[in-house]
C-alpha cells in the first residue's frame, strides 16, 4: 500500500515538474528556431540540380532514359537527351545557382597594351608569321572592331588605326597575340595552340561540385579548355542578359548565375581558354514567345516540336540570326575566347512532313541559308576578336550532300575558323565504310572523319576540332567507353591533323585516367 507524500513535498515535486517542462519547451523552440531551413543564418536546403543522360545511360533516379530517335536514313548527332536530376553529393550543402549574391566583378575585358609610343601613321603594314618563320595567310588582324585578313604571303595593311590603339593578331590553331603601337617594321610571330577542352552544361557550370571536379582536370592533366552552354539546348541564357529580345521572352532560366563574371575571372586566372556554346535553331524559349519566328506545325498552326517536344525556330528568319549573333557578341564581352554554334542545321527528328517554314526546305535552299548565317555570324564576331565554330553531324565527312539539314563541308568551311564535328563513334548508326559496327573502331571513325573533313576544307583556314565521345554507348551493345576507348580517339583526332579535341559527357564526369597529365607532358 502507498503512503500519501506530504503536502510540503508535494508542492515542491509539482513545482520543480514544471520547471522542467518549461526547459524541455525552451529547448524546442530554441532548436526549431536554430535549425529551420528558414532561420536567418541557416544553410540552405541542398537542391538537385538538372544533368542530362544520353538515352541508355543509367540514371542515377532509377527514370528511364529518352530513347534516341531519328528519322530513317538520316544519322544521329548527340544522344537525344532530356534532363534529369542529379543525385545529392555528400558534404557540406551547395547553395543554389540561382539564390547566390550577385557578384560586383564587372565583365572580363582583354588588356589590350597601353601604347608606350604612338603609330608613326594611322595605316599600319606587317607581316604575320607562324613559330617556323612561315607566313600565315587567311590570319587576322583586328583593331577595335575592324577585321583585315592577311594574303598569301601574310602581309597586311589597316587603314585608320587609331595612334594609341594596339593590334590583336589571330589564326585558328595559334595563341592570340597583341601588338603595341610601334615605330618599326610590325612582324607578328604566332605560337600554335592546341585546345583540348571539356564540356560543362548549364547546370554543370553552376553546379561548384561538378566545375570543381573539371577544373582539377585542367589543372592536373592536358586538358586547357571548358566548353560552356551559353545557351543550351532549351534556349535558357547562363548568365544576366541584357539583350532585350532575351528579356521580352523569359530567356533568364533558372539557373542564373549572377557572379559569371567573377567565375570567368577566375577561368582566365587560371589559363583557360572559355568556348561559350549557343545552340542555335533548337529554342524552346524564343519559338513559343515568338510563333513568327518559329516553325510552325501545320496540323495544330502552333510552333513545331521534335521528339523531345522542344520547339525550333525558323533558319530562314533573318531575326533569328541577329538574336543568337546578339547572344555570341554579348558572351565575347563576358569573356569568351571563342563562339561555338551547335544545332546550327535545320531538324532530323520529330513528323518533319508537318514542319512548314517560311520558304520552300530543300537543298537549294538549306545549303546557302545556313552558310549565310554563318558567314554573317563569323563577320560580325570575328571583328571582336573572338573565333568562331560549328558543331556538325559526323557523317558530313562521308556524305557528299546536305544529309538533308543544310550541312557541307565545302559550303561551311570558308566561314568558320573551327569545324567540329561529332565523331561519336554511337552516332554512326550505319557505320562507315568499311566498318559496321563503329563502337568497335572508335580509332577508325575518328581517323577517318577528320581525315576526310580537313580534305574538303582545303583552302579555307577553319581548322578541324572534333567532339570526342566519353560516354557510354547507346546505340550498339552498350559498352563502357573507358580509357582505352577515348585514348583511342585523343590518338586519332591528334594523328589524323586536328586542331586539338573536345570531350563530350553529359553528366560532365570525364574519364581523368584517359588524359595524359601535365607532368608526363613536361618530361616529354
Amino acid at each position: 500500500m502507498l503512503e500519501a507524500l506530504p503536502q510540503s513535498a508535494t508542492r515542491r515535486n509539482l513545482l520543480d515538474g514544471g520547471y522542467t517542462v518549461l526547459l524541455l519547451a525552451v529547448a524546442v523552440v530554441t532548436g526549431y528556431a536554430v535549425l529551420s531551413p528558414a532561420a536567418p543564418g541557416a544553410t540552405p536546403v541542398p537542391r538537385t540540380v538538372g544533368a542530362v543522360l544520353p538515352p541508355g545511360t543509367e540514371s542515377p533516379t532509377g527514370l528511364s532514359p529518352l530513347p534516341s530517335v531519328t528519322e530513317p536514313g538520316r544519322p544521329a548527332e548527340r544522344p537525344a537527351m532530356i534532363a534529369r536530376p542529379l543525385p545529392t553529393p555528400a558534404g557540406p550543402t551547395r547553395p543554389r545557382p540561382e539564390a547566390r549574391v550577385p557578384s560586383q566583378t564587372r565583365p572580363w575585358k582583354p588588356a589590350e597594351p597601353t601604347a608606350e609610343v604612338p603609330w608613326p601613321s594611322s595605316t599600319v603594314t606587317g607581316r604575320v608569321l607562324d613559330d617556323e618563320r612561315m607566313p600565315l595567310a587567311g590570319a587576322s588582324v583586328v583593331v577595335r572592331g575592324t577585321e583585315v585578313r592577311t594574303d598569301v604571303d601574310g602581309g597586311f595593311k589597316v587603314e585608320q588605326v587609331p595612334l594609341d590603339a594596339a593590334l590583336l593578331v589571330k589564326a585558328p590553331g595559334f595563341e592570340k597575340l597583341w601588338i603595341p603601337p610601334t615605330r618599326g617594321t610590325v612582324q607578328a610571330v604566332l605560337k600554335p595552340q592546341t585546345i583540348k577542352a571539356a564540356y560543362l552544361t548549364y547546370f554543370g557550370f553552376g553546379d561548384r561540385g561538378i566545375r570543381s571536379r573539371v577544373l582539377d582536370l585542367t589543372a592536373r592533366t592536358e586538358l586547357n579548355a571548358v566548353v560552356i552552354d551559353v545557351k543550351g539546348d532549351r534556349g535558357w541564357i547562363i548568365y544576366p542578359t541584357e539583350i532585350d529580345t532575351a528579356l521580352a521572352i523569359g530567356a533568364q532560366g533558372p539557373a542564373t548565375l549572377r557572379e559569371f563574371d567573377a567565375m570567368m575571372a577566375d577561368l582566365k586566372a587560371r589559363g583557360i581558354y572559355t568556348i561559350a556554346r549557343i545552340v542555335t535553331f533548337k529554342d524552346n524559349i524564343l519559338a513559343n514567345a515568338r510563333p513568327d519566328l518559329a516553325i510552325i506545325d501545320t496540323r495544330t498552326g502552333k510552333p513545331w516540336i521534335d521528339n523531345e517536344r522542344l520547339a525550333w525556330v525558323d533558319p530562314f528568319r533573318e531575326e533569328v540570326w541577329a538574336y543568337n549573333i546578339a547572344i555570341a557578341r554579348e558572351a565575347v564581352r563576358r569573356g569568351f575566347d571563342e563562339v561555338q554554334f551547335d544545332y546550327v542545321r535545320f531538324p532530323t527528328d520529330g513528323k518533319l512532313g508537318a514542319a512548314r517554314y517560311a520558304r520552300p526546305n530543300n537543298k537549294e535552299t538549306r545549303l546557302p541559308t545556313i552558310a549565310a548565317f554563318l558567314e554573317r555570324a563569323r563577320r560580325e564576331i570575328g571583328a571582336t576578336g573572338a573565333f568562331v565554330g560549328a558543331d556538325v553531324f559526323g557523317y558530313t565527312a562521308f556524305n557528299e550532300n546536305d544529309t538533308d539539314i543544310g550541312q557541307r563541308i565545302e559550303e561551311l568551311a570558308p566561314n568558320l575558323d573551327f569545324i567540329c564535328p561529332m565523331v561519336y563513334p554511337s552516332g554512326y548508326h550505319k557505320g562507315i565504310p568499311g566498318y559496321a559496327n563503329p563502337v568497335q573502331v572508335p580509332y577508325k571513325v575518328v581517323f577517318e572523319s577528320v581525315r576526310l573533313i580537313r580534305k574538303r576544307s582545303t583552302g579555307s583556314v577553319a581548322r578541324v576540332r572534333p567532339w570526342l565521345q566519353d560516354f557510354k554507348d547507346y546505340a550498339f551493345d552498350r559498352r563502357i567507353f573507358g580509357v582505352n576507348e577515348v585514348q583511342a580517339q585523343i590518338r586519332a583526332a591528334e594523328e589524323s591533323g586536328g586542331a586539338g579535341w573536345m570531350l563530350w559527357n553529359p553528366r560532365n564526369d570525364y574519364t581523368g585516367a584517359a588524359l595524359r597529365t601535365k607532368n608526363a607532358l613536361a618530361a616529354r
